[in-house]
């Protein structure tokens, strides 16, 4: 069984292990954390061969470099458009290369995103909690933080030249116009009737306040109708609380699980990735939809991207790995899209 590591020689802030999230543990505090783009986490595994929610090295707008140790390793990097380099020489962005040892690796940011993926082909070692690698940037508990100096091993190495190069491209995972699709409430009916008109037809700006934990918004003031005391209650990931300043904060992987400020309303599943891909300064508008409509629109995507994975993420893989065995200058290359 062949073992390779990658050595960590510079990494950012929030460059973190996560798997695809620690799930049912939010009546005991503990939110699912898991990567702020589960799309595209989930891309760079599958494209390797690895299940949808296998550990990854989920990388900021900070970036990180990596140095190939031990044995050739075939990576995925997917999620923003980053800057990806192999000694130097840029690579592009949602791609796979086959790295030799001593080959750098740089992820850093790009023209636009700000998270991407590292999934190697292999089982990458990472510490556990509660069965899970996913980490909670407040607390550490979980993988943990990755840190310049640390030798990310990984088991059971595959490497694969024939994976190489651009890797599919969801297409259901982006925002038309920065339209964000939202279901009003809990606590919709506490506010000013101007601040919701204001809530739904203004846009709204993502600010530095921005981390795993959530990211404040620059817009117009959300006033309350009257003031208000409610018990602490729970939260799930894409609530948007409005904090007494009436400042909007939409919560994102690691949010807290239960509080007490109003929430004027949830974003739909299907937006969040896209969401967390936004850097400070893009604009969103916020479009309500119903309950019902915003269950159709969840099952839609979750179905369209399953048969992304499925079958044409695949099929990409497959029919790269026949063109590199095919000699396509005799007849012989005639058969490869049979």
């Amino acid at each position: 069984m062949n073992t390779a590591s990658l050595r960590v020689v510079a990494a950012g802030p929030l460059v973190t292990f996560q798997d695809g999230g620690r799930l049912g543990h939010l009546r005991h505090g503990i939110p699912a954390s898991g990567p702020m783009d589960r799309r595209a986490h989930a891309i760079a595994n599958v494209v390797l061969g690895n299940p949808a929610a296998a550990t990854a090295v989920e990388i900021s707008r900070a970036g990180a470099s990596f140095e190939c140790v031990g044995a050739s390793l075939t990576v995925a990097v997917v999620g923003g458009r980053f800057l990806t380099s192999v000694n130097g020489v840029a690579v592009g962005s949602d791609v796979a290369m086959t790295l030799v040892p001593g080959d750098q690796l740089v992820v850093a940011a790009g023209p636009s995103g700000s998270w991407a993926y590292l999934a190697v082909a292999g089982d990458l070692v990472a510490s556990q909690w509660l069965g899970h690698t996913a980490t909670h940037s407040l607390s550490g508990l979980g993988g943990g933080n990755v840190t310049a100096g640390l030798d990310v091993e990984v088991l059971a190495t595959r490497a694969d030249p024939r994976v190489d190069g651009p890797v599919g491209v969801f297409a259901g995972n982006g925002l038309v116009d920065g339209a964000v699709r939202v279901v009003l409430g809990p606590q919709d009916h506490r506010f000013t009737a101007e601040a919701l008109r204001h809530f739904v037809t203004v846009p709204f700006a993502l600010t530095e306040g921005f981390d795993r934990m959530g990211v404040r918004l620059d817009g117009p003031q959300l006033d309350l109708d009257a003031a208000l005391s409610i018990p602490s209650e729970p939260i799930v990931r894409g609530s948007v609380q409005v904090a007494g300043d009436g400042v909007a904060t939409v919560l994102l992987a690691d949010h807290q699980t239960t509080g007490g400020y109003p929430k004027i309303a949830t974003v739909v599943s299907a937006d969040l990735d896209a969401l967390c891909q936004l850097r400070p300064g893009d604009s969103v508008r916020f479009v309500p939809v119903t309950p019902t409509q915003a269950i159709v629109i969840a099952r839609a995507r979750a179905a369209a991207f399953e048969k992304f994975l499925d079958s044409d993420l695949l099929a990409t893989r497959r029919l790269a790995r026949r063109l590199t065995e095919t000699d396509l200058i005799g007849d012989v290359g005639t058969d490869i899209l049979d």
